[in-house]
């Protein structure tokens, strides 16, 4: 399912503990780390996306976290050229996700990454609340910042001050901009 503009519909987890540490996976076979995501079924909703994809990325049932913020709709990034795939119709340039935070309510035994038949992560660390920034891939990286920093205040209500600081960089373009309208 790809949208008219060529962004294919995608849910992205921040999965947060009470400490304010965040679900840092690395993916199968790469040496990648990131967040949870995936794409959106053509009969799903954001949420119900949300729930599958954490429940086939690591294990979790919606009885093991807590809904605690989302972003309000779509947040896009586009996919360097070299992973276009070329002569494909309709042509996907990129992904366009809401993000949700949820907090961890369950024991850490219950994360599971071989809980599906083809597992995307095979490990997973718990990170500080900013550490993604700076070592997720190049092309994620203003998603990444844009959903982290939507989601901070929600963070900060469970975790604190400490462990979700304010940011040391500048905000995202369009949070710099919904601060100057508040």
């Amino acid at each position: 399912m790809i949208d008219p503009d060529g962004y294919r519909p995608n849910v992205g987890i921040i999965l947060m503990r009470d400490d304010g540490r965040l679900f840092w996976a690395r993916r199968v076979h790469r040496d990648g780390w990131q967040f949870p995501q995936g794409g959106m079924n053509s009969d799903e909703t954001p949420l119900e996306a949300m729930y599958r994809e954490l429940q086939e990325e690591t294990g979790l049932l919606p009885e093991h976290v807590e809904l605690m913020h989302s972003t309000p709709g779509w947040l896009r990034y586009r996919l360097p050229s070299r992973c276009v795939r070329q002569g494909e119709k309709p042509r996907c340039i990129g992904q366009k996700q809401v993000w949700f935070l949820l907090r961890l309510v369950a024991c850490e035994s219950n994360v599971r990454l071989d809980a599906n038949e083809k597992p995307e992560f095979d490990r997973f660390r718990w990170v500080d609340y900013w550490y993604p920034l700076e070592h997720v891939v190049h092309f994620k990286r203003d998603v990444y910042t844009r959903a982290l920093c939507h989601v901070a205040p929600a963070a900060r209500i469970l975790a604190g001050n400490e462990a979700v600081p304010e940011p040391t960089f500048p905000a995202p373009l369009g949070e710099a901009r919904n601060r100057r309208q508040a």
